[in-house]
C-alpha cells in the first residue's frame, strides 16, 4: 500500500528557512521513473503545483514563484523527497502536499502546514 507522509512544517517569520519530508512507503523509488511532486493550498485558493521531481532521471520544475527560493531534492535509499524553502514569504502559507504520480495513478500525503508570519 503507498503510502506518503509529510513532515517539517511550521511557524517561521518571513525570510526564514524550512525543509519539509515526503517519506514514502509501499513502493521504492528506483522500481519506476516516478514524478514525486509538493502542492500547496491555501485558504481559498486552488490547490497548486510547487516543484516536482523524477525518482530516476532527477529532473526538475517549479513554479515561476518559487523559483530560486525552493529546492525540490530526493533521496532514493530513504525513498525520500525533500522541499528546501528559503526566504520564506507570507504568502508561502498553505498547507503543502506530497504527491506521486506513475501514468494514470495518483498518491497523496495527508499535508503539513507552513505559516510564514511575524
Amino acid at each position: 500500500q503507498v503510502q506518503l507522509a509529510e513532515s517539517g512544517g511550521g511557524l517561521v517569520q518571513p525570510g526564514g528557512s524550512l525543509r519539509l519530508s515526503c517519506a514514502a512507503s509501499g513502493f521504492t523509488f528506483s522500481s519506476g521513473n516516478y514524478i514525486m511532486s509538493w502542492y500547496r493550498q491555501a485558504p481559498g485558493k486552488e490547490r497548486e503545483l510547487v516543484a516536482s521531481i523524477s525518482t530516476i532521471v532527477g529532473s526538475t520544475n517549479y513554479a515561476d514563484s518559487v523559483k530560486g527560493r525552493f529546492t525540490i531534492s530526493r533521496d532514493n535509499a530513504k525513498n525520500t523527497v525533500y522541499l528546501q524553502m528559503n526566504s520564506l514569504k507570507p504568502e508561502d502559507t498553505a498547507m503543502y502536499y506530497c504527491k506521486r504520480s506513475n501514468g494514470p495513478s495518483r498518491y497523496w500525503g495527508q499535508g503539513t502546514q507552513v505559516t510564514v508570519s511575524s
